[in-house]
């Protein structure tokens, strides 16, 4: 071979190397950039069939909305959180509940942005109640949790429990859970009822970590809804989550089934630590129960 065909193609190996590298690069940028400004943005709504012979027949068609991890200030702001409120009441909920993470640790809120998250969760329309417990990003020295829950009708279900009795007699259960990470737990005030009531009422159990249902399964429960894992937050095709924290490293997809017990983890609407999504769009979850 002539030397200057081989330097002809050393010349066309080196631009087909930087192609190679741009093309690379462009499709880098174009990922990072969908997964910041376009799989953060919108909002999917996840319904869920919920079946079980301890439901009596007056909640056929009970709906509970399920939302959380709201981290609000990080992708989340006023318009986004204006688009949600907007879908919870669509479903029109008899419940809604919320697993933690109201505001994402270290952003600061000015007294017009902390009213502004006041007043847009006060528009929530559920037809019985709405139901809260605290995430770990909750324990934070801004207080935000507090001062938000002190401002709403919400009741924050903190190792304690409320029954809902809808349009029936019978009552199905609300415990809710202290946050695993920061929280001190105190599962036998939480479960207190099983001692003056019959143990078999339908039980839901709110709690922040997925994780946690491993250290209170020895009481009788029939669902359970957390949040905190985000599903991974950056989701692969075909492989799924890359990254769980602590808390949901055991339990961190959609759902499981525990022992007797269904587990239902929300994908959550905001983000932590990094302000990206990827495969996993910002969503709330409905339940809707079947009795017939």
């Amino acid at each position: 071979m002539k030397k200057d065909e081989i330097l002809e193609n050393d010349t066309n190996k080196k631009h087909t190397i930087l192609k190679i590298v741009l093309v690379l690069a462009i499709w880098l940028l174009l990922t990072l950039l969908w997964a910041r400004y376009i799989s953060t943005s919108g909002l999917i709504v996840k319904e869920y069939a919920i079946r079980n012979d301890k439901l009596s027949e007056e909640y056929d068609g009970f709906k509970i909305v399920h939302f959380t991890d709201l981290h609000y200030g990080s992708t989340i702001f006023k318009d986004e959180l204006k688009n949600v409120v907007n879908e919870i009441n669509k479903q029109k909920p008899d419940i809604v509940v919320f697993t933690g993470d109201l505001v994402e640790t270290g952003v600061t809120l000015n007294d017009d942005e902390l009213n502004t998250l006041i007043n847009e969760l006060k528009k929530i329309d559920a037809r019985i109640e709405t139901l809260a417990v605290d995430g770990n990003h909750d324990y934070d020295e801004s207080g935000y949790f507090e001062k938000v829950m002190k401002s709403l009708d919400w009741h924050v279900l903190n190792n304690t429990y409320e029954f809902i009795y809808g349009n029936s007699k019978n009552p199905i259960v609300l415990v809710g859970l202290k946050d695993l990470t920061y929280g001190k737990q105190d599962y036998e005030n939480a479960f207190s009822f099983i001692n003056e009531n019959d143990e078999n009422l339908y039980t839901i159990v709110l709690a922040h970590e997925p994780d946690q249902i491993d250290e209170f399964n020895n009481y009788n429960f029939d669902l359970v809804l957390s949040g905190h894992s985000h599903l991974g937050q950056i989701r692969i095709p075909f492989i799924g989550a890359l990254y769980t924290p602590k808390g949901s490293k055991k339990y961190y997809d959609e759902y499981y089934k525990v022992g007797n017990a269904d587990l239902y983890i929300s994908g959550g609407i905001g983000t932590s630590t990094i302000k990206f999504r990827f495969f996993d769009k910002p969503s709330i979850n409905l339940y809707r129960f079947y009795t017939k």
